[in-house]
């Protein structure tokens, strides 16, 4: 029977697979010589998932490499059969003689990654409505509150989520980047960005996430799933 599993579940079922859990999903990066080659892949992904893949399987295929997602669309979020289908796609890469992309610092350009967006606001309820009007953008499935984060149906752009604020803080910009990486991923993160001018700002909820600052104080979140079921 398919379970949601819990953060740490999620992230230790895929350890060593090639696979990262991130903000609710299961990615992975392959890498490829031609989009032939990666719509290829793709397919055969695709087939080793069968019934399930339209309910689970999220595909970015091009010329160097195939992004693939994994979630339950009833659930948002990842379960047993997610896992399960994670196996089956790296067991389909082996035979193909691919591999998953090396974490950054061992030949790949970065390691896999989700950006979402992040709105200071008073009044969540109020502005909600004009960002997905705006943006052309839905609610996730089950998550269609007043003040629910946003999505895009086509899956391609980053999320919005709204963070609440009891005051208005002038001195700061109201919208920030959260960039969600693997959990050992963040401390290369965080040095690269300080080593390029930045500065730490709080790390208070570490490690949910730190802020970070460029030399004009626009603030980004580095972000992991650990330190969030406490």
């Amino acid at each position: 029977m398919e379970q949601v599993l819990s953060r740490p579940e999620a992230s230790a079922a895929i350890q060593d697979t090639g696979w990262r859990f991130l903000l609710g999903t299961l990615r992975t990066s392959v890498p490829v010589g031609s989009l032939a080659q990666a719509i290829g892949f793709a397919a055969d992904a695709v087939a080793v998932c069968g019934d399930d893949a339209d309910a689970h399987l999220r595909v970015d295929a091009r010329p160097d490499r195939v992004v693939f997602t994994l979630q339950s669309l009833e659930h948002a979020a990842v379960t047993t059969l997610d896992v399960e289908l994670a196996l089956r796609i790296s067991a389909t890469a082996d035979r193909s003689g691919l591999l998953a992309e090396p974490e950054i610092g061992t030949g790949a350009p970065r390691s896999v990654q989700i950006l979402e967006i992040a709105i200071d606001a008073l009044d969540i309820a109020g502005i909600r409505p004009f960002w997905r009007a705006v943006l052309g953008y839905t609610g996730e499935a089950g998550a269609e509150g007043p003040e629910d984060p946003l999505i895009d149906p086509f899956g391609q752009d980053p999320a919005i989520w709204f963070q609440q604020m009891d005051q208005p803080r002038p001195q700061r910009n109201r919208i920030h980047f959260d960039i969600c990486v693997p959990h050992d991923e963040a401390p290369r993160r965080i040095e690269a960005a300080l080593a390029a001018g930045g500065r730490l700002v709080s790390a208070t909820r570490a490690p949910a996430f730190w802020v970070l600052a460029d030399l004009e104080g626009n603030e980004v979140c580095v972000t992991t799933w650990q330190g969030r079921d406490g």
